[in-house]
């Protein structure tokens, strides 16, 4: 997804030169390419993330489209009062970039497992937040926000994701996407994790099982219409996220199912509350806190039986 976000940024600010990228001493590799094309457009604050996001906001304030740019938890948790303070209050059309979602840096331990960002992002007024979950969603993102106005937060994976989609010629932020058609279970999913549910949605084939699936490449707002028409046609909803439990994507969905009159049942899948104190690539994680494809198969199959 990065190497995808940058190219299409590039082409971006070809045409607009009041885009600005804003590293903090890292990504130069996939950041090579915008850099040698816009020199001009660019800012290594150096491994400061608060000044970083910081000088953002004062650009943005000044007629910049500013995305900053950093892995895991440093763009977003590091550097939270910077982006309520300065940002978001404001209404600063500042773009925080997330690499490496979830587990993605798993083999470097907890201060580099991204899974409360999707929460603490979301709770910020004034800040839309996005997970794309293949290649095609991702540069969809990446268009969207640069005529967005206003702060958002982007959580990309890192790459090799599966594709989900051929195009989205018709891609709005705050829309869910569906990608197949079922009855009694549907499945949400957002971010990366979709790869999981793909063989999680064929192992519940083999068991006589067609569910409904949707992606949600935007967590806020929240496709509240999908949601609600979900929810009236079908008897169990299951969100997947790589991150925590407490206030994700799978919360969003229980906010609006709560205060629907009658709703199908919600199951939700992802971190159980709880710190990564297991280290290994981002595969054996998912599986090891149930994430995996075959047992979020393993989970619907018991609700359903």
């Amino acid at each position: 997804m990065r190497d995808t976000f940058f190219k299409t940024l590039t082409e971006l600010a070809d045409e607009n030169k009041n885009i600005e990228v804003v590293t903090g001493d890292l990504g130069f590799g996939v950041l090579k390419p915008f850099w040698e094309a816009h020199p001009d457009q660019m800012i290594n604050a150096g491994i400061a993330e608060q000044n970083l996001t910081s000088v953002a906001a004062g650009m943005a304030l000044e007629g910049k489209t500013v995305f900053t740019y950093s892995i895991g938890n440093f763009p977003t948790l590091r550097c939270l009062e910077q982006i309520r303070n300065d940002c978001a209050y404001h209404n600063a059309n500042v773009k925080v970039i997330c690499v490496g979602g979830g587990f993605v840096y798993g083999s470097l331990g907890m201060s580099h497992h991204a899974t409360e960002d999707i929460a603490v992002m979301r709770s910020l007024p004034n800040v839309t937040v996005l997970c794309p979950g293949d290649l095609v969603e991702a540069e969809a993102v990446t268009r969207a926000i640069a005529k967005y106005p206003g702060t958002c937060y982007v959580r990309l994976g890192r790459g090799g994701e599966k594709r989900i989609h051929e195009s989205l010629p018709d891609f709005r932020i705050g829309k869910a996407i569906p990608v197949s058609e079922g009855e009694k279970v549907a499945i949400f999913s957002t971010g990366a994790i979709f790869e999981e549910v793909e063989i999680a949605q064929e192992t519940l084939k083999e068991n006589g099982i067609t569910p409904t699936v949707y992606t949600f490449p935007t967590v806020k707002p929240i496709d509240k219409e999908v949601i609600t028409k979900i929810a009236a046609t079908h008897e169990l909803i299951v969100t997947c996220e790589e991150h925590n439990l407490s206030g994700g994507f799978g919360s969003a969905v229980a906010e609006v199912l709560a205060e629907l009159p009658s709703h199908a049942r919600l199951l939700r899948i992802g971190m159980n509350d709880e710190y990564s104190t297991l280290v290994g690539d981002q595969k054996y994680l998912r599986d090891q806190y149930g994430m995996s494809g075959e047992k979020i198969a393993q989970r619907i199959l018991l609700e359903v039986k």
